[in-house]
C-alpha cells in the first residue's frame, strides 16, 4: 500500500492512497484543478483514480468531489447523512457514483476492505476510515473533538495514523477568533488539540514503527514545530522512543508529504 497527504489544514484537506489494483482519495478540500496539480506532483495520472471516499460535508473536505466524480465518472463514497448534507454543495452525480455506507460496518470497494467510524464533529454525520489490505491498517481520522474507547481499540494495530493535531489550547483561548467558534473548537464537537492528540496516541502506539502523520493543523492557532514537539515531548514522557519505534510526522499545509510505501 501507498499513502500520501496531498495537502491538510482549514483550507483544504486531500489524502491519496493506492493498492496494486486500487487509487483513491479520501476527500477533496480544493478546486478539482488543484487536485489534479497535487496529484501530478506524486506522478498520478487522476485518469487512474478508482473512487472518493468522504468524511464529512464540510468545504474544506469535499469543494473538488463532484467536479472529480464527473470529470473522471469516480464512484463517491460516504454515509447517508453526509450525502444529505453535501448534496446541493457538489453538484449533480451520476446514480451509479452514489454509494452509500453506514458508519461502523465494514464494507468492501475493490481490493479495500474499509471500516468507517464514527468521530465526533459538528457535521451531520462525520466519519473516519480504517483501511485495510495484506495484513497493512491505515487510519485517517480529523475532524473530532472526542475519541471514545472504542475509537481508540479500534485503530491499534494500525501502521500509518494520519490524525489530527488541530490547535494548541493556549493560542486557541489566546488568538483572534471569536468566543463563539473558540467554543466550537474546543467542544467535543470541533476538533482535537495537540495534548488530545498526544494522549489518544499514547494509548494506541505500540512502539511498533508505526507511522504518525499529524494532520488538520490550525493556521491560527497552532504551528508544525508546536504540534510536533508537544506530541513527541508526551510521548518520549512515556517511555516511547520517537526516532526508532514510532516515526513521526507533521502533514505540510500546502504541499504534499512524501509518499510512505508499506511492504
Amino acid at each position: 500500500m501507498k499513502f500520501c497527504s496531498l495537502s491538510s489544514g482549514s483550507s483544504g484537506n486531500c489524502v491519496y492512497m493506492e493498492t496494486e489494483n486500487t487509487r483513491v482519495l479520501i476527500d477533496a478540500g480544493f478546486s478539482g484543478k488543484k487536485v489534479e496539480e497535487l496529484l501530478k506532483n506524486i506522478d498520478v495520472d487522476p485518469k487512474t483514480l478508482d473512487g472518493i471516499l468522504v468524511t464529512h460535508e464540510h468545504t474544506d473536505h469535499i469543494k473538488g468531489v463532484g467536479i472529480l466524480s464527473r470529470r473522471y465518472n469516480l464512484p463517491i463514497m460516504a454515509n447517508y447523512g453526509t450525502w444529505m448534507g453535501m448534496d446541493k454543495k457538489i453538484g449533480k452525480i451520476k446514480d451509479e457514483n452514489i454509494l452509500i455506507f453506514k458508519n461502523d460496518y465494514d464494507f468492501e470497494f475493490r481490493d479495500l476492505e474499509i471500516h468507517p467510524i464514527s468521530t465526533y464533529h459538528d457535521s451531520e454525520c462525520s466519519c473516519g476510515y480504517i483501511v485495510g489490505n495484506s495484513n497493512k491498517k491505515i487510519t485517517v481520522m480529523t475532524d473530532t473533538g472526542y475519541v471514545s474507547q472504542n475509537m481508540k481499540d479500534k485503530i491499534k494495530g494500525s501502521d500509518i495514523l494520519y490524525v489530527e493535531a488541530n490547535h494548541d489550547v493556549d493560542m486557541l483561548k489566546n488568538g483572534i477568533y471569536p468566543y463563539h467558534l473558540k467554543q466550537r473548537v474546543l467542544s467535543t464537537k470541533g476538533h482535537l488539540s495537540n495534548i488530545d492528540s498526544a494522549m489518544m496516541l499514547g494509548e494506541v502506539l505500540k512502539a511498533n514503527e508505526e507511522k504518525v502523520i499529524l494532520a488538520h493543523l490550525s493556521q491560527e492557532n497552532n504551528t508544525p514545530k508546536m504540534a510536533f514537539e508537544t506530541i513527541k515531548f508526551y510521548l518520549e514522557k512515556l517511555g516511547l522512543d520517537t526516532e526508532k519505534e514510532i516515526d513521526l510526522s507533521v502533514a505540510p499545509r500546502h504541499m504534499v508529504s512524501k509518499i510512505i510505501t508499506l511492504d
